[in-house]
C-alpha cells in the first residue's frame, strides 16, 4: 500500500474581512497525497487552492481541521520541530519576479536557506552545492553572480526551483509555478519538475488553474470551487469521465489543436459571475451557475461521496451513489 505522506482532514480557513464579516477561503476540504506522486489542485482564481498550499506550509494558521504530515499536525509543532519541518517541505511561489530578492545575487538567494539551517561550515562546499543546484535546473556557474533582473521569467522560476531544492526536501508545494510564464516556457518548467521528481523521489502538490498543463504532471487531481473540493480522482479518470458539471465546464474550455474537433465539440459556457466567498450561495455553492441545478441544490450541501472506485464528487446529480 502506498504511504500517505500528507493528509488533510476537514480543513477550514477563514479570514475576518471587517464589520463582523468572515470570508471562508477553504471550506471542509479533505484529501491526501501519496509519497512520490504529484497531486494537482485546480480551479478558478479565488477558489482557495493557494490558501490550502499556504496553510499546509504554516504560512497561514488553520481555522480548524488537521494538516498531517507524516502523521503529525504541522500546526501543532513547537518552534524546533517546525524549523526541522521546513527542511522537509518547501514551496515554489507563483510570481518569479516578486519572490526573488532583487538586491541579492543568485548565489546569495540559493545559499540563504542553507545558511539559516547551518547545512555547511565551509563556504566552498556551500558554493559548490549552489553551482550543483543551478546546473540541475538548467543554469550554470556563470549565473551565480548575477541579479534576478538580468534573467527572463523562465530563468527566474528555475532559480526559485533551485532555492526550493536547497534543503533537499521530500515534499514541494508548487503554487502556480507556470502561470506567469510564456506557454513554451511552461512546458520546459513542467518537464524540469518531472525530471527532478524522477531523480530525487520528490512528492509534489501542484497548484494551477490550467487543467491541460496539470494533466501532464499530475497522478491525481482535485477540483476546487469557491473554497470547496467538488471532485477528486486520477488524472486519466478526470479527463475521460468528469462527473461534476464544473469540471465538465473547465475541460470543455481547453482548446484542442485539431480544427475539425474544436469546431464540432460542445463548449459549456457557465452563466453568471463567481459568487462572493463572504456571502456564498446556500446548499451547493455551484448551483447559481450550474446548468443542471435542482431545488435540492439550494436546500442541502451535497455530500462528499465515492461514486466510482477512487473517484469522489460532491454533487446532488450523484446522490444515488453511496456517500
Amino acid at each position: 500500500m502506498t504511504a500517505r505522506v500528507l493528509q488533510i482532514n476537514h480543513l477550514y480557513k477563514q479570514f475576518a474581512v471587517g464589520k463582523g464579516s468572515v470570508l471562508t477561503a477553504v471550506n471542509d476540504v479533505t484529501f491526501h497525497v501519496n509519497k512520490g506522486e504529484t497531486f494537482g489542485l485546480v480551479g478558478e482564481s479565488g477558489c482557495g487552492k493557494t490558501t490550502i498550499g499556504r496553510t499546509i506550509m504554516g504560512l497561514y494558521d488553520k481555522t480548524s481541521g488537521e494538516v498531517l504530515y507524516d502523521g503529525r499536525d504541522v500546526h501543532e509543532l513547537d518552534n524546533k520541530e517546525q524549523f526541522q519541518f521546513y527542511r522537509t517541505m518547501q514551496m515554489i511561489f507563483q510570481d518569479p519576479y516578486a519572490s526573488l530578492n532583487p538586491r541579492s545575487t543568485v548565489k546569495e538567494i540559493i545559499a540563504e536557506p542553507m545558511e539559516v539551517h547551518g547545512m555547511y561550515t565551509s563556504k566552498k562546499k556551500q558554493l559548490d552545492r549552489v553551482i550543483e543546484l543551478l546546473e540541475e535546473v538548467g543554469l550554470n556557474r556563470g549565473h551565480a553572480e548575477r541579479y534576478p533582473h538580468e534573467f527572463s521569467g523562465g530563468q527566474r522560476q528555475r532559480i526559485g526551483i533551485a532555492r526550493a531544492l536547497a534543503l533537499d526536501p521530500d515534499f514541494i508545494i508548487a503554487d502556480e509555478p507556470i502561470s506567469a510564464l510564456d506557454v513554451s516556457v511552461q512546458a520546459q518548467v513542467v518537464n524540469l519538475l518531472k525530471k527532478l521528481q524522477a531523480e530525487k523521489g520528490l512528492t509534489f502538490l501542484f497548484i494551477a488553474h490550467d487543467l491541460s498543463m496539470v494533466k501532464q504532471i499530475s497522478d491525481r487531481i482535485g477540483v476546487m470551487y469557491l473554497g470547496n473540493m467538488v471532485e477528486l480522482t486520477s488524472s486519466d479518470s478526470l479527463y475521460e469521465n468528469p462527473l461534476h458539471p464544473y469540471t465538465q465546464a473547465l475541460l470543455s474550455a481547453i482548446p484542442i489543436p485539431d480544427p475539425d474537433i474544436e469546431d464540432s465539440r460542445e463548449r459549456i459556457i457557465l452563466d453568471g459571475e463567481l459568487p462572493s466567498p463572504v456571502n456564498p450561495p446556500s446548499g451547493c455553492v455551484f448551483r447559481t451557475r450550474c446548468p443542471f441545478a435542482m431545488d435540492i441544490c439550494a436546500e442541502q450541501k451535497p455530500a462528499w461521496k465515492e461514486v466510482e472506485t477512487d473517484h469522489y464528487v460532491a454533487c446532488h446529480l450523484h446522490d444515488k451513489a453511496k456517500a
